[in-house]
């Protein structure tokens, strides 16, 4: 009797157990259905593409395909480029509509046209230029000097001075005025409105003039603004390469302002927000790391995932391209091939990191259940 009690005992032990591992299991289970997430599972945002007739496109992201994905239309500001050449500049001050000339006319014949007597030299200051970009010189008449160099001009004059004065010897110099003037907006110290008082002013010099770049500015971007064009560079570049420290002119505007560039971070990521781009170019592996990276036990570091939308003109059916104006790239970073890829795979302005998350916590969640239980029961 007193065995069949024990054994009687322990069936009824054992059956409530495994009564309680059941619940648990099941209120696991329930909680992982009913639970918010940060996030989608890999396979409920790719279940959709698998459908012929949709517009999302999935590539996987892998070293082999970095070199194609690299060729495809970048999206509007991810480069900030487009400076003119410096190399092809003249270093001289062009002679503009408001500067000043003073005109100096050596004559050694004794019977000349322009001196006295005893005179040798013919002084012309303060000869205006016109706004019809014109001066006015006694025996020349009116001939245009807007755009020569003061060599130019002085040559021209000279030519035009042989059938008077054959032996002439021209001396030229220009006072610049308000058209020789350059604008600094923003982005600096002391914005302003800057005389061109030297034959080559630089850039940096200028800047320089009017306090330099605000330290305040993010990854600061250079416009400069010129006959009715805008170029513009990334300040760190025009600091780094002397080549890019272009000749500014009479006329120019300069303007400096922040990296207004931006991606967002969401999901199972350390950070979900909006994030500024803190340097020219940024990587997947970038993108996560400035998020506080992923996080553990809820990131799938097999789906993450960034998506981008192309305009029309960008679908490239011959593969030069996005096929379709949605695009989800697809990084695996649980392989060294595709931590390597992600490395070099850069964030494009606008575009979401989304770091999905992971269905294996809830099995572990179950199973670590399971095991206390079983520790209770012993």
């Amino acid at each position: 009797m007193r065995g069949r009690r024990g054994r009687v005992q322990g069936a009824t032990a054992f059956s409530r157990t495994g009564i309680a591992v059941l619940l648990a299991l099941a209120m696991v289970l329930t909680a992982a259905c009913t639970v918010p997430r940060g996030a989608a599972l890999p396979s409920e945002i790719l279940r959709e593409t698998q459908d012929p007739e949709s517009d999302v496109q999935v590539v996987a992201v892998t070293r082999a395909s970095l070199a194609e994905i690299a060729r495809w239309p970048r999206a509007a500001g991810a480069v900030r480029r487009d400076w003119l050449g410096s190399g092809l500049q003249t270093n001289t001050l062009p002679i503009r509509a408001g500067d000043t000339l003073s005109i100096s006319i050596w004559d050694s014949q004794r019977d000349s046209l322009l001196t006295a007597e005893q005179e040798r030299v013919v002084n012309l200051q303060n000869v205006s230029v016109a706004s019809s970009g014109r001066i006015f010189v006694p025996y020349i008449g009116e001939f245009p000097v807007a755009g020569m160099s003061s060599e130019q001009a002085r040559r021209e004059i000279q030519q035009l001075m042989t059938p008077i004065v054959p032996d002439a010897q021209v001396q030229l110099s220009v006072t610049p005025g308000p058209a020789n003037t350059v604008d600094v907006v923003s982005g600096v110290a002391r914005p302003g409105r800057y005389p061109i008082a030297e034959a080559s002013p630089t850039l940096l010099g200028t800047l320089a003039e009017a306090g330099g770049i605000s330290t305040e500015l993010r990854n600061p971007l250079i416009r400069l603004q010129r006959a009715g064009r805008s170029y513009a560079i990334p300040a760190s570049e025009v600091f780094a390469n002397p080549a890019n420290d272009t000749i500014v002119r009479g006329g120019d505007r300069i303007v400096v302002e922040p990296d207004q560039r931006h991606f967002i971070a969401l999901g199972a990521t350390g950070q979900q927000r909006v994030v500024p781009f803190e340097r020219e170019e940024i990587t997947a592996l970038d993108a996560l790391s400035s998020t506080g990276g992923l996080i553990d036990r809820r990131a799938d570091i097999r789906g993450v995932m960034v998506l981008r939308e192309y305009p029309p003109s960008a679908i490239r059916p011959d593969g030069s391209g996005p096929a379709k104006p949605w695009v989800i790239f697809s990084l695996d970073l649980s392989r060294a091939d595709g931590l390597f890829a992600a490395r070099n795979f850069r964030i494009d302005p606008g575009d979401v990191v989304l770091a999905t998350e992971a269905s294996l916590p809830i099995l572990t969640t179950a199973i670590a259940l399971f095991r206390s239980v079983q520790i209770l029961e012993n």
